[in-house]
């Protein structure tokens, strides 16, 4: 690769004839979810309030002001419902009460008065797909005889072959080994099959029974009638599955492979699954405050998953194809194309998120090479570990990229600090589903929920209550203090500082409800270069300095990047420009 001529200058860039037609047009909604802000809480990691290791929900509502300094409108709770907690949460006990682990009602609704005040909306993640094996439901289920109604609200089966003692078809968990577990009848004689489509303790849900339903619609009330701004949608694909559960010789995760592509997945993106979603779309419209749903549906090819987000369904889907998007160019922006022309059928907003609970940080995820998704298999100590100092330069460089993009943008906590994930854990610390399981094979997604770090001089990085010595539930690399809130708040330099600054000029230059218009003049290198209303946004993911078209910078993702009048590579850069 050579340096990128100086005649690429942008002399071409000060007229409209350096820009495409506009990709996407300005928006003409003025509903909030159109150009959200939504920031990620895992409660499990945010901040513990009363010193025994794990975060809860007065924690939250304590930082609740760090997060309004960030702009955002909105928080996503993961769960935080009674739970036996084997898979941090996502196995519900009882979707009408707090964990004690997290708190009480009463600190939930205080939470949400809080957020209240400082014009943040409380989006709770709701479950629908499985339950906890502990669950009242199943626990009637297990005691019940075969073809009862209480085994009609799950997906038990008997077994095929001569004896029964193999399971009814081949699905395998997308945490490893078989969908099915055998039950063990009241005489000690083995059972019919229940489907698990995660662990053995998450039992699916039959949403062929109208009584699943009815319990999910009273579920979704109970919420709204305490205030809640919408809900963040639990493996919505999966819902329905293909009558009479064929065998699939794809893979678990329904995704595409050779041969069997992702939307022949009988487990997966059922047409009949939509009919769930337009019944609760017209329940949220009951409640005043445009409350939201956002579908998380792994679906392919990406024109599919606007199938989620029709004008009578969802409001949001997450963007796994932009996810995990690699540190390249083209790859990049033909990634933002794809989903801008694809939701803009449908008139829905594309969202757009770098990192969540489930995958590699984005900071370690760049940091290898060409960022190749790691997805829920993780980085450990036998790995190649990322050059962090790569990551972090370019994590700050996507995200301030990504903060120009018209549409949504959600955010994972401790993003805003540049946080790795914790690539040198040791094995008996994990407790990630998938490591146990897979005997090891696949590490699971425990180092990107390490609890956050908040004071540098604090133990723990000042995770739990000043005073306290319990251990976090899991354990922060000896590195963590130097990501402390407290020291990056005091450094204008900083990510925290970059993430603040940028976050408040997208409000107040409404670059949610902008448009999007790409640069002919970078088109065939290694820049991706757009125009958002009076921004031009340059994202340098190439090897060498580029240089600048005249302009103020108002926004860069590292100090010294535009020096010179020109870009530096692995950086970002947003230009005010007023070319017509």
């Amino acid at each position: 690769m050579t340096e990128i001529a100086p005649t690429l200058q942008a002399e071409h860039m000060s007229s409209s004839a350096a820009f495409h037609a506009p990709l996407h047009a300005p928006s003409e909604e003025n509903q909030w979810w159109r150009s959200s802000v939504i920031y990620q809480v895992y409660p499990r990691s945010f901040r513990d309030s009363n010193g025994d290791g794990v975060g809860d929900l007065p924690g939250i509502t304590a930082e609740l002001g760090s997060l309004a300094d960030l702009s955002v409108d909105a928080v996503w709770l993961s769960p935080f419902f009674t739970s036996p907690q084997r898979d941090g949460g996502y196995d519900v006990a009882d979707y009408c009460d707090v964990d004690p682990l997290f708190g009480t009602l009463s600190d939930f609704d205080a939470l949400v008065a809080r957020a209240d005040q400082l014009g943040i909306r409380v989006i709770v993640d709701l479950v629908p797909n499985h339950c906890s094996s502990d669950h009242v439901l199943f626990r009637a289920a297990l005691a019940a005889p075969a073809g009862s109604a209480e085994r009609a609200m799950f997906i038990f089966r008997d077994g095929s072959g001569p004896d029964g003692s193999t399971p009814p078809n081949n699905w395998q968990s997308h945490f490893g080994g078989p969908a099915w577990t055998r039950t063990t009848n009241d005489d000690g004689t083995p059972g019919q099959w229940y489907l698990h489509l995660f662990d053995s303790s998450q039992p699916d849900f039959n949403w062929d029974n109208p009584a699943v339903r009815d319990e999910f619609e009273r579920v979704l009330r109970f919420w709204l009638d305490r205030g809640v701004g919408g809900f963040r949608v639990d493996v919505a694909h999966a819902l329905i599955k293909a009558d009479g559960l064929p065998d699939w010789g794809g893979r678990a995760d329904g995704g595409s492979s050779e041969g069997f592509p992702g939307w022949e997945a009988p487990m997966f993106g059922q047409d009949e699954v939509h009919a769930i979603y337009r019944r609760w779309r017209s329940i949220l419209a009951e409640y005043a405050g445009e409350r939201i749903l956002c579908a998380e549906a792994s679906i392919d090819p990406l024109p599919r998953l606007t199938d989620w987000v029709r004008a009578d369904e969802m409001h949001q889907a997450f963007n796994f194809a932009y996810l995990h998007h690699p540190w390249n160019a083209h790859s990049l922006r033909d990634v933002i194309s794809s989903s801008l022309t694809a939701f803009d059928a449908v008139e829905a907003p594309t969202t757009w998120v770098l990192s969540n609970h489930d995958v590699v940080r984005h900071v370690s995820r760049f940091g290898l090479g060409g960022g190749a998704p790691r997805g829920g298999d993780g980085i450990g100590r036998g790995d190649a570990q990322p050059d962090l100092a790569t990551g972090l330069a370019r994590a700050r460089a996507a995200s301030l990229a990504m903060f120009a993009l018209p549409g949504g943008i959600y955010l994972y906590q401790g993003e805003e600090l540049g946080l790795p994930d914790h690539t040198s854990m040791p094995d008996d610390a994990r407790q990630d589903p998938t490591f146990v399981r897979t005997g090891g094979e696949r590490l699971g997604r425990d180092g990107c929920r390490v609890p956050l770090p908040w004071q540098a001089d604090e133990p723990s990085s000042g995770f739990g209550t000043p005073g306290t010595t319990a251990a976090p539930w899991l354990p922060q690399p000896e590195s963590w203090a130097g990501f402390a809130r407290d020291v990056q708040a005091a450094d204008g330099d900083s990510t925290l500082s970059m993430y603040r600054a940028a976050l408040q000029l997208r409000r107040d230059l409404r670059l949610g409800a902008g448009s999007l218009s790409w640069s002919r003049t970078f088109e065939q290198t290694d820049v991706v270069a757009f125009r958002n209303g009076d921004i031009l946004v340059m994202l340098n993911m190439g090897e060498f300095a580029v240089p600048l078209p005249p302009g103020s910078v108002i926004a860069s993702s590292a100090p010294g990047a535009a020096d010179g009048g020109s870009l530096a590579p692995d950086a970002c850069v947003w230009i005010m420009s007023t070319a017509g």
